[in-house]
């Protein structure tokens, strides 16, 4: 089938590949519809690595996916042909220890789309494990349905930071990610969440949505506005989302006394902390890696209406149109927050 396959760093093409995909007792068969770009993607793309992970042989893109399901697995109850699915991309071993702790994302075993060397979903049909694929409630559109994984990872941070009703929360950095988290923490219970950045353009795009304040940091400190928005006091929660060493190192101005930092952006390479000034506000630390267990509780959240991911996608484009995508995404423009790839007309 064709697929978008990245053959290497810096080359994408749109071509037939043989992706030998079996329907097994356990899975279903899913058409894919809409495929959101990736970060990660992004990186792969112009990188050719994430670390120790390496392109070393053609793979295709993407991770962020829904479709409709074509077909099941003999042993499939819960699905049936027809529906309407968003798919969680990354496979653990059922059997690892990890998977038995329902901490599955840490499983050294996983298999995640679009991590070499396995194949992501950037492909008009994939084969899934039913029980990692999901049916969408018939008034979300398939567009939020793509919008379920990256908003799995803000979800997976409002839950380690173990929100309580009212908290005041910091959100550094106004990428996808942090987006996504500056809204899981409000409707996770945080009266108000101040989320900063440079972008102007990020800022204008988060900041329409109810409860959220926005601080430009071309124009004052994070330090200085969490002081006089907390009264000096600091953020009951502090999530560190844009990865950058300057960033990290200042979380420990922004938090509050017995409050929480969690750390949600990755940092290229290793940074310094200040863990004496979390120790002397017994910060408690925490760390996210994906997400396990928050795929259903996003899609309700998203059906109930008390998250709207739709002000979030700027643009959609055909897949035939999918080598274009990737390079707008390569730009970085101020005004994008997520690209996604339609592969179906279907509605």
């Amino acid at each position: 089938m064709k697929a978008l396959v990245l053959e290497e760093k810096g080359r994408l093409n749109l071509r037939e590949i043989d992706l030998q995909q079996t329907l097994g007792p356990d899975d279903v068969s899913i058409c894919v519809h809409t495929v959101g770009i990736c970060g990660s993607d992004v990186h792969y793309y112009t990188h050719g690595k994430i670390g120790p992970f390496v392109v070393d042989a053609p793979m295709v893109l993407g991770h962020e996916a829904s479709g409709t399901v074509a077909a099941v697995g003999a042993n499939v109850g819960h699905l049936k042909p027809g529906d309407r699915v968003c798919m969680e991309p990354g496979i653990p071993d059922p059997n690892s220890k990890a998977a038995k702790l329902g901490i599955y994302n840490v499983d050294p075993a996983v298999r995640f789309w679009a991590t070499p060397p396995v194949h992501g979903c950037l492909a008009p049909e994939v084969v899934h494990p039913a029980a990692y694929t999901f049916k969408l409630p018939d008034h979300v559109t398939f567009a939020e349905g793509a919008m379920v994984e990256p908003f799995a990872i803000g979800m997976q941070a409002a839950m380690r930071a173990g929100i309580k009703p009212g908290d005041v929360a910091v959100v550094t950095g106004a990428g996808p990610i942090g987006m996504m988290t500056a809204l899981a923490a409000h409707a996770g219970g945080c009266s108000r969440v101040i989320i900063a950045d440079f972008s102007q353009p990020k800022l204008d795009i988060i900041g329409r949505y109810d409860g959220i304040e926005t601080v430009h940091l071309g124009e004052t400190s994070m330090a200085e506005a969490v002081a006089q928005k907390t009264g000096g006091w600091g953020a009951d929660v502090v999530f560190e989302c844009s990865g950058a060493p300057s960033a990290i190192l200042g979380v420990s101005g922004l938090v509050a006394p017995g409050g929480t930092v969690v750390f949600v952006g990755m940092p290229i390479d290793p940074v310094p902390v200040d863990i004496v000034g979390l120790q002397a506000r017994e910060a408690r630390i925490e760390t996210v890696f994906r997400y396990a267990n928050v795929y259903e509780r996003a899609i309700a959240l998203i059906a109930s209406g008390k998250v709207d991911l739709k002000p979030l996608i700027s643009d959609t484009v055909p897949f035939e149109k999918s080598v274009e995508a990737f390079d707008r995404a390569v730009e970085q423009r101020p005004e994008d927050v997520k690209l996604q790839i339609v592969l179906t007309d279907d509605a």
